[in-house]
């Protein structure tokens, strides 16, 4: 790796793990980063996929107070995740490189669009949500949860706000609602590590400089959050997603 790729990966993990502390999108800087660095398409995306592993880890943890008096309820949807997480981790070895690079800019599209959508989203979900205490499993709610899961664990970006959608929707209170999300995040990027680990498609080297800078990020931006106004970094993280979706578009269906 020359040192102007070690450069823009350790750049970019700092910026990742920064806004994702401080607003989220973090995924935005990395996965183009690798990219960038010369990985192919696939090898990039589950590189990035073992770098939020972690992330989704603690977040599962420290959420485990509003679950544990869930119980048995959880089980449908852990095993609802686990399924779908292992399918789109499976779709995108199979779909290989060139599927999945014909889809990158459609992805950062749909991602970019939940990320902008996702405050105005917040408000019309709490103005029609009926609050229950446990909101019954549903052939729907379960199929809707299984693909998200898909979508998860094939690309990832923006699952967050979908699942805290299809929670929010169900009737969850919105801090449970964050904490189920948080739960069935760490199963999808659980099992999608696994996957793509097996299957021998994780960068290592990239994955660890990825990590070092996310890390020091992450500190940093959660010694920021109090300072930077929220409005402005949301409109950063937009930006770019807007460019990055832009310029796949334009490289992948326009260049020579």
């Amino acid at each position: 790796m020359s040192l102007p790729d070690l450069l823009l990966l350790a750049v970019a993990g700092f910026a990742a793990g920064g806004m994702n502390a401080l607003a989220g999108g973090g995924t935005f800087f990395s996965f183009p980063a690798l990219l960038a660095a010369g990985l192919p398409p696939v090898t990039a995306n589950a590189t990035n996929a073992v770098a939020l592993w972690p992330a989704s880890l603690a977040g599962a943890w420290a959420a485990r107070a509003s679950l544990r008096p869930l119980g048995r309820y959880l089980l449908p949807l852990l095993l609802a995740g686990l399924a779908g997480g292992l399918l789109g981790g499976l779709l995108l070895l199979a779909g290989g490189d060139d599927v999945f690079r014909v889809l990158i800019p459609w992805l950062l599209l749909a991602a970019t669009a939940l990320f902008a959508a996702s405050p105005w989203l917040g408000r019309w979900l709490a103005a029609r949500r009926k609050v229950s205490e446990h909101p019954p499993h549903t052939p729907l709610s379960l199929g809707a949860h299984i693909g998200v899961s898909i979508y998860g664990g094939y690309f990832g970006a923006g699952m967050g706000i979908l699942q805290l959608a299809a929670f929010s929707i169900e009737g969850h209170p919105l801090a449970r609602a964050n904490a189920l999300k948080n739960l069935i995040s760490a199963v999808i990027y659980s099992i999608a590590t696994l996957t793509f680990v097996i299957a021998g498609r994780v960068s290592w080297y990239e994955l660890a400089i990825l990590l070092t800078g996310a890390t020091i990020g992450g500190y940093a931006g959660g010694a920021l959050g109090e300072k930077l106004p929220p409005a402005l970094l949301r409109s950063f993280v937009i930006l770019v997603g807007s460019g990055m979706t832009l310029y796949y578009f334009w490289s992948t269906y326009f260049s020579a």
